[in-house]
């Protein structure tokens, strides 16, 4: 899989950007977006809206109820644009139609701290993985942790330059 990930800085803050290609409309790549019970099939955690209007909390779980922080609605433009935060950190999702029915993925991660680039970049090429199968119509588990895929991936963006050194859990 070639990884397309980038490190990029927006109005001086940390990010992170991926852009992936699929033969399927916005709509069904938006619904994977913001359903829960499609997120399922590639994000990092349940994800759980209040609803997706601008301010309405987003609340995140790993193992428990709300074990993953809060966050909040910051643009909900089906089908082209959803965004949320987590922590301090941004989740832009957007979505551009392609001639023939196919559809442009643009996410872009503003991160809180800087030395967290490698480690959450290699933590989303293998999400972003998980969504290309769910949109293929194969889904699988998305892969957590710190699993021999992941340490590959993370390495392959240290030895890029990516911006590395923050903590990796497990």
């Amino acid at each position: 899989m070639t990884r397309t990930g980038t490190y990029l800085e927006i109005d001086g803050r940390p990010a992170l950007r991926f852009v992936r290609e699929y033969d399927h409309a916005p709509e069904r790549v938006f619904a994977l977006l913001t359903d829960p019970a499609e997120l399922v099939h590639w994000f990092p955690a349940g994800v759980a809206p209040e609803s997706w209007e601008p301010g309405a909390t987003v609340t995140y779980t790993f193992e428990t109820p709300g074990d993953g922080g809060t966050g909040t609605v910051l643009v909900h433009e089906p089908p082209r644009r959803v965004a949320f935060s987590w922590g301090g950190d941004e989740l832009w999702f957007e979505v551009e139609a392609l001639d023939g029915g196919r559809s442009r993925l643009a996410f872009t991660h503003l991160i809180d701290e800087k030395p967290a680039a490698a480690r959450n970049a290699a933590g989303w090429e293998l999400c972003l993985d998980a969504l290309d199968a769910a949109v293929a119509g194969t889904p699988v588990a998305p892969s957590g942790g710190r699993t021999p895929a992941w340490e590959a991936i993370y390495q392959e963006f240290v030895a890029a330059g990516m911006p590395s050194g923050a903590p990796i859990p497990g």
